[in-house]
């Protein structure tokens, strides 16, 4: 409240729109949902969250929102809320008021979780489990919520809005990203505020990022069971605001700490998207807290099992399944994202188990109410939206069968590039069509592309160093036996264990390493880079480490002080540049592949070792391992640009002959060789050595096209 200004008896009624707390200059207006309660309170707390000051009664309530108005608050005032309702659980309810809730829309939360029996709204080791209540308070053990003023000078940076064909991604967690690096000052390490640091910049720079796709922002639990083993959740895919960006990322705990790096980012030229968690909360299943959406109304938030509404329907494997059936619900889930888009100027999402969001009542559905309100929303359909295209429910894996507008993980193309350059037998027609940006799962409704987001490593899984370091996942420190994580990786450790010391080992690792990102980089789609792979990162052959918030996940920059790392960091610079510099290694459109665009050059044509053509049998060779892909497209001078890259997957070096074809070539790339300098290439042979990748370049003036 306002200095001297004492609290009203009452609340005077307000509004039901906008929901969450709404400070307007003269008071705050507070509104939230709730279709089964009987009651909601709103209670009012020191400013340090310790002590409850005031509770009122929310006086109105219209189309099942609560809503009042409390004339002279200010920002910076702290509040939850509590709610009266049916404590039924067989049927789906699970009011208790003796728990204090965190607003869904809130905007800031002032601490953090305290395990205690308290948080749970049932008696904890009752024989009855979550039938019984519990009536102790919970406020001293849970998050409050603070009134924010969300005023931000954006100044004239405006958002770098690279085109998708331009696009190259890098995946990082803000807390990872900088633990580690000395250039960034102590006291914003692990922080927002070192997003913006000038060396990091001018890395990111260096190997040719447009776009810094980070892991969950929006504050998170720490999981009860991670704590007891001395454990955090490192990655963040536990939501507990979609409103409110976690506090241990803001260095001085204002959100407009990360509006200004973000801010810098978009000066810089940096494109910024979320990984966004909208498929499931940190409430877990029916033993789990009680800390916002179940105490509010359990019934209309999850999607409870038909008959026995006790128990949640788990799609996504984290207890419960938020309900974008509901209109409410699916209207907070659209909130949260305009409010990023437009408070927090934010370049697009990543929806983590997208197709948790995209079902109905009947499973799975590309049409669904969560797609059609995004794409035909005037802010939100112009982001770039990329789908998690899986979850563990039935028919969970809808890679390729998402609506026009979302770009997905290719965790196909993934695989199959560990798969080739391991050497595994068969693999000539799957890379191929990976290459080719799987059109066999996204030229479809128009869909370009970019759609295909083709990556060799992600924060789920090894590192792009570990998958030729390690054969078998290590993931012994996170507490369950090494029994987490995925069993199969496609890897292949070349000869040891971990790190080694034998320079032929190494010496292959490398290469292979170099062969499996230029793959990434060369193929038709948007190329991903996970954070550190531009500099060799390991996580010690640990491929789950969503709970090891230490060295083991955190970014080592003096990797690009060695050898081994600043050549990696230099040959993804040069990845990056030929990227950006030829648009045949970038085609982005599906168009007929056997349109001739000189005389003798089709758009996509596909040669074996040879020079000849692919035929069907070649194809079916199962033993094949060298592959020639040749692209050809017309620039805007009139000019032709043909590239041909050149695989070779074997244990051997060979020489690749070259196709019959009008054009003098350019060896511009060997993966061999990462300081190779660009030089002309002979015309008829071209030696490719062994798990290695040559790409040749080629320019048709006009002239030579008739």
């Amino acid at each position: 409240m306002r200095p001297g200004v004492p609290f009203p008896d009452k609340l005077e009624a307000g509004r039901p729109y906008p929901l969450g707390a709404t400070y307007d200059g003269s008071g705050v207006n507070f509104a939230v949902f709730s279709g089964h309660a009987w009651k909601i309170e709103l209670c009012l707390f020191d400013i340090h969250g310790r002590r409850e000051r005031k509770r009122y009664v929310l006086p109105e309530c219209t189309d099942e929102i609560w809503h009042g108005y409390l004339p002279g608050a200010l920002p910076g005032m702290v509040y939850g809320y509590r709610a009266h309702g049916p404590h039924d659980p067989r049927r789906g309810h699970r009011f208790n008021p003796s728990k204090l809730l965190i607003d869904p829309y809130a905007r800031q939360l002032m601490g953090e979780v305290k395990w205690g029996d308290a948080v749970f709204g049932y008696r904890v080791q009752h024989p009855k489990a979550d039938l019984t209540v519990d009536r102790r308070d919970s406020a001293p053990f849970v998050p409050k919520c603070v009134v924010v003023d969300d005023t931000f000078d954006w100044g004239r940076a405006g958002r770098p809005t690279t085109p998708w064909s331009d696009t190259i991604i890098y995946e990082a967690h803000i807390k990872g990203l900088s633990m580690l690096n000395e250039r960034v000052p102590q006291t914003y390490r692990g922080t927002c505020a070192a997003l913006a640091n000038p060396y990091l910049l001018e890395h990111l720079h260096r190997i040719g990022v447009t776009t810094i796709e980070l892991l969950p922002v929006h504050a998170f639990l720490q999981d009860h069971f991670l704590v007891e083993r001395g454990l955090r959740n490192y990655w963040g895919y536990n939501t507990l605001s979609y409103f409110a960006p976690e506090p241990a990322y803001l260095p001085g705990g204002h959100p407009n700490e990360l509006r200004k790096a973000i801010r810098d980012l978009h000066a810089a030229g940096f494109e910024v998207l979320l990984d966004v968690v909208y498929n499931h909360t940190a409430e877990g299943n029916e033993l789990g807290p009680t800390l916002s959406w179940r105490g509010l109304d359990n019934a209309s938030y999850y999607r409870l099992m038909p008959g026995e509404e006790r128990y949640y329907i788990n799609d996504t494997g984290c207890g419960n399944t938020v309900n974008l059936s509901h209109p409410r619900v699916l209207q907070m889930v659209m909130d949260s994202l305009r409010y990023w888009a437009e408070s927090y100027q934010v370049d697009g999402f990543r929806f983590d188990l997208g197709v948790t969001l995209g079902r109905e009542g009947t499973g799975y559905d590309p049409g669904s109410g969560f797609f059609d309100a995004i794409l035909q929303d005037p802010v939100l359909s112009r982001l770039k939206l990329i789908s998690e295209p899986w979850d563990i429910g039935p028919d969970g894996y809808q890679l390729g069968n998402h609506p026009p507008g979302f770009a997905e993980w290719n965790d196909r193309f993934r695989d199959s590039v560990r798969r080739f350059w391991r050497g595994e037998p068969g693999m000539r027609p799957e890379l191929a069509t990976r290459l080719a940006g799987s059109p066999d799962l996204f030229d479809r409704r128009f869909r370009r592309p970019w759609a295909s987001i083709n990556y060799l490593a992600s924060h789920d899984g090894q590192t792009g160093y570990d998958v030729v370091c390690y054969e078998e996942k290590h993931n012994e420190d996170n507490g369950d036996g090494n029994s987490d994580g995925h069993s199969e990786n496609f890897s292949r450790n070349w000869g040891a264990e971990g790190p080694s010391r034998d320079r032929a080992v190494n010496q292959i690792r490398e290469r292979v390493l170099r062969s499996m990102l230029a793959t990434v980089y060369l193929a038709n789609g948007t190329p991903m880079l996970l954070a550190g792979d531009e500099m060799g990162n390991s996580q010690r052959g640990n491929n789950n480490a969503y709970c090891q918030d230490n060295e083991i996940s955190w970014l080592d920059w003096r990797q690009l002080e060695m050898p081994t790392g600043r050549d990696l960091s230099r040959f993804v610079c040069r990845l990056a540049e030929l990227r950006h510099q030829h648009p045949s290694l970038r085609i982005d459109r599906f168009l007929d592949p056997n349109e001739e665009i000189i005389p003798g050059v089709n758009r996509l044509q596909w040669y074996d070792l040879d020079g000849s053509v692919m035929s069907e049998s070649a194809w079916e060779f199962g033993e094949g391992r060298v592959l020639g892909m040749r692209r050809a497209c017309r620039l805007q001078d009139g000019t032709v640009e043909v590239s041909l890259v050149l695989v070779n997957g074997s244990e051997g070096d060979i020489e690749f002959v070259l196709p019959e074809s009008p054009v003098h070539w350019e060896r511009v790339l060997d993966t061999t060789n990462i300081r190779a300098i660009a030089t002309a290439a002979p015309a008829e042979r071209a030696p490719v050595g062994a798990h290695a990748l040559v790409l040749l370049i080629a320019r048709v003036e006009r002239q030579e096209q008739t």
